[in-house]
């Protein structure tokens, strides 16, 4: 087998040019979103242009939630710019995702927002035929599920948790039987075989464990069925996070998961993936380019970075100032609360970090003691999507968090046993939180996998 490479790109989320984003409602909006918005189009053509001019290889997967929410002129005007990308002599294989689907679409204008005309499940197939689909090797069409021939001795099996009835559900027992079917004809065909779908299996951060929507459901079946018959390694997106985790079956196969940050949002990058050999998969990290947008001389990593910090800080700078706001934003306001939300955005806002670790009866580290807690909130919240966390023991953060938390082990020991993870297995909270602030295993940025 050849070395190949190919690069993998995930939620680009383009929201097309001729809609509107713009007004007060919109920047309302955009205090509490984590991903840019009116910007995505620009972004994309930004993304899609470096990898038309790269000459390392000419495939480029694309790991879903192409459109921002299923707007029809998004996908009009995306499936355009795949097609010139095409035309370029690419290669490119996508799998849809929900926000792909009509969801209440919406644009802002200087009135508010609007709704505006989305498409189908099946419409998918209309604009993304020529990306996946009609050259596949085996097409399952209920899913838009199918296998694609990458290179010589290299497959490539794209999974769809979607139907026309329902968006993101388990897979029915048919469709993983010919997954399991087309993995067992790529294994007598002598054929590695790889995977791609929109969900993340593996939580990308072990606090992510307890979020329901944080993967794909029913994901230690899945898993297990891949590894145990070949597929070792899944690209995924969704969850706008950078990492990569292993998982070892009952039967000793190991199973990674390597999920790509957003290409419009913190953390923006791309992925560069070379097949070394049956065995070996290795996995580079890209910053996505500067794109044609003011950014106040800002590039684009710094930009989508303080998007993100908007986001915390409007959270939490609305406990104090507005708790109607933020109350509203997470299902209703209610006035009896007013005052117990504005008291702990106060204290979130104004405290240091000193000054909460005494709450807990233990001392923060000298180097941060006097340093704003607020601060140390939006870097751990940022962290965890960016991957690679810092604040591992040893460093001044990764101390001070940690005895906090034995601290708290007590309580912990209490909550383990009334708390499961969202599919139901059971958690150790020290364990779950230490290595959600601290990476303490792979790089979620470059690393070579052992598939095997």
């Amino acid at each position: 087998m050849k070395p190949f490479k190919f690069f993998v790109i995930t939620d680009t989320h383009y929201f097309a040019k001729s809609l509107s984003a713009g007004g007060k409602h919109y920047e309302d909006f955009m205090d509490f979103e984590q991903k840019c918005f009116a910007e995505t189009p620009y972004i994309n053509d930004a993304v899609f242009n470096y990898l038309a001019n790269q000459t390392e290889t000419d495939t480029i997967l694309i790991a879903g939630d192409l459109s921002f929410n299923g707007e029809k002129a998004s996908h009009e005007e995306f499936s355009a710019l795949l097609k010139k990308v095409k035309d370029a002599g690419k290669k490119i294989y996508v799998v849809t995702a929900g926000h792909d689907i009509e969801q209440n679409p919406f644009e802002y204008t200087d009135e508010g927002r609007h709704h505006i005309e989305g498409i189908k499940f099946f419409d998918l197939y209309d604009y993304y035929r020529d990306f996946g689909y009609d050259n596949a090797i085996s097409f399952y069409r209920k899913n838009l599920s199918y296998v694609a021939q990458l290179a010589d001795g290299i497959r490539l099996l794209v999974l769809c948790n979607d139907s026309e009835e329902k968006k993101n559900i388990a897979y029915t027992d048919e469709l993983l039987a010919w997954a399991k079917e087309q993995m067992d004809k790529a294994k007598s065909d002598g054929q590695m075989m790889f995977a791609m779908e929109h969900y993340p299996v593996l939580p990308g951060q072990p606090i992510l464990t307890l979020i329901p929507d944080a993967r794909q459901k029913e994901s230690k079946k899945l898993y297990t069925l891949l590894a145990d018959n070949g597929v070792h390694l899944i690209f995924t997106g969704h969850m706008h996070n950078q990492s990569i985790n292993m998982v070892e079956t009952e039967n000793g196969n190991k199973f990674y998961d390597v999920c790509t940050g957003s290409v419009i949002g913190c953390p923006a990058f791309m992925r560069l993936c070379t097949v070394e050999d049956e065995n070996t998969m290795k996995i580079e990290s890209i910053p996505v380019p500067d794109f044609a947008w003011d950014t106040k001389g800002k590039d684009c990593t710094v930009y989508m970075r303080e998007q993100f910090e908007r986001m915390i800080r409007t959270l939490v700078s609305s406990m104090q100032d507005d708790p109607a706001r933020i109350l509203r934003k997470f299902g209703g306001d209610k006035p009896k609360l007013h005052k117990i939300v504005s008291v702990v955005g106060k204290a979130l806002n104004t405290w240091t970090v000193g000054r909460v670790a005494k709450i807990f009866f233990v001392k923060a580290h000298k180097d941060i003691r006097k340093r704003k807690f607020i601060d140390l909130v939006v870097d751990i919240a940022r962290n965890a999507f960016e991957g690679d966390q810092p604040f591992v023991e040893g460093t001044p953060e990764g101390d001070t968090i940690l005895r906090v938390f034995r601290r708290l082990r007590p309580v912990f020991r209490i909550l383990n046993k009334k708390l499961h993870g969202s599919q139901g297995e059971e958690v150790d909270l020290y364990e779950l939180l230490k290595h959600s602030a601290g990476n303490y295993d792979i790089s979620d940025y470059n690393a070579i996998l052992k598939l095997k």
